[in-house]
């Protein structure tokens, strides 16, 4: 057992090996390497907090230390509130700039350009371009360029980014030395054509049938599997003496279902949060199960950022579906579907009905959507019709409900008129018809 001081679960950014427990990389998308040496351009989206600033980390170290070819990752996390195309283009080309100011390969760092270079003479419809151009050319080694949280982008600048990128694409072929990075790769929460399918209805069909249509594959990164999620909690294991019982694995595996982020929150909360760092303490699966009701109750920014798509109109109507149980008077459109898919809230089941993507993200958006209804019980439940005293009696309690339901609900005027006119759909009509029961008994 090693006596050097422990690392951490990781809970906030991208995780580093020197201090952060972490899986192998690398094999969790293995087709990347063949994308890059057979020159392709290529989509990778997964839901937040998946891994992929880390796994873009470790693949631009691998490729720089390679000696083949030289690697840049760009950030465009900056430009979530710029919405002026120039202004946004003169973002990109800054922190095309900056990227190449950071990076530990000398024959790019060396090479940073600032952006004002183009002494505002150059349009933005080629500014990206030049630059990546100019940097191939520099370059005595072919380039390789990942563009992450590119989703970000937003409007016209987004359009006016992936037509420069699609133009400089061909360059690569004419003769001589390479003018334009030989593989690229576009990194977000989703797929780049869903969020211009959203915004820009009109430019699908038109001058962007396809609006990345250079691409050769769109990429995601799976959750961890229960395996790998056991093989995780073990590296802390065999650095600390402190046992993870198969339980608490298990409890791990049920509540996240292999979400990385909530991986890496469950077993934090548990040694940092609840065991006060005391290594000796075995981790039962009880102690998962009181970690998950902390995170649920806390609600970290993961999950603040979760909660804030529930406000979408596009993701609400998909929810309402969800928690409903059955078809949303509202209707679902494949690309809501895909839309609430992609950002990590659902998953499609064998039989092709969505669910809530695990039991934590269930019980946080089923609590949001029902906290009227929560707001409205009273604290004090000793008087209660359904309590004992200090419980819910749940079985009492939805067999009650449940004749209300069949006899009583649909005659209330204001349900029944609403209703009939779609002013609602059956997830939210259930939801106020559960409030009036519970008011008046």
């Amino acid at each position: 057992m090693c006596h050097c001081p422990p690392k951490k679960f990781n809970t906030a950014g991208p995780c580093v090996l020197e201090k952060h427990y972490m899986l192998p990389v690398l094999p969790r998308l293995p087709e990347v390497d063949d994308m890059i040496e057979s020159e392709f351009y290529f989509i990778l989206h997964a839901p937040r907090q998946s891994g992929k600033t880390t796994f873009l980390n470790v693949l631009t170290n691998k490729i720089n230390n390679s000696g083949k070819m030289y690697a840049l990752n760009c950030s465009l996390a900056p430009l979530r509130s710029i919405n002026d195309e120039y202004n946004a283009i003169m973002r990109i080309v800054s922190q095309l700039n900056d990227a190449m100011e950071s990076s530990n390969v000398e024959e790019i760092n060396q090479r940073a350009y600032k952006y004002n270079t183009f002494n505002g003479m150059t349009s933005p419809n080629l500014m990206v371009k030049i630059m990546l151009k100019q940097l191939c050319l520099d370059l005595d080694k072919d380039l390789v360029v990942f563009f992450d949280e590119a989703d970000l982008l937003t409007g016209p600048a987004l359009l006016t980014f992936l037509a420069q990128i699609r133009d400089g694409y061909n360059y690569r072929y004419q003769p001589g030395k390479n003018k334009f990075p030989r593989s690229l790769a576009l990194v977000g929460m989703r797929d780049i054509r869903d969020y211009i399918a959203s915004k820009h209805p009109q430019s699908i069909g038109e001058h962007l049938a396809s609006p990345f249509n250079i691409k050769k594959k769109v990429f995601t990164l799976a959750n961890f599997s229960r395996d790998e999620i056991e093989a995780l909690y073990r590296q802390h294991t065999q650095a600390t003496g402190q046992i993870f019982e198969d339980k608490a694995i298990n409890n791990a595996w049920s509540w996240s279902e292999g979400q990385p982020w909530l991986v890496n929150a469950l077993a934090d909360t548990v040694i940092v949060d609840e065991l006060k760092n005391d290594f000796s303490v075995t981790i039962t699966g009880e102690h998962i199960e009181q970690a998950a009701e902390i995170i649920i109750k806390r609600r970290d920014t993961h999950i603040d950022s979760l909660l804030d798509r529930l406000t979408e109109p596009r993701v609400a109507k998909v929810m309402d579906a969800v928690f409903a149980g059955t078809k949303s008077l509202v209707p679902i459109n494949s690309d809501d579907r895909q839309y609430c898919l992609d950002l990590g809230l659902v998953v499609k089941e064998d039989n092709g009905t969505l669910r809530p993507m695990n039991k934590i993200y269930r019980e946080v958006m089923s609590r949001v959507i029902t906290d009227q209804i929560q707001f409205q019980l009273n604290e004090d439940i000793s008087k209660f019709k359904w309590s004992n005293g200090h419980k819910i009696l749940m079985t009492e309690l939805l067999t009650d409900f449940q004749k209300f339901w069949r006899h009583d609900s649909r005659s209330y005027p204001f349900f029944k008129s609403d209703f009939a006119a779609n002013k609602f759909d059956e997830a939210t009509y259930f939801f106020y018809a559960f409030s009036l029961f519970t008011k008046n008994c």
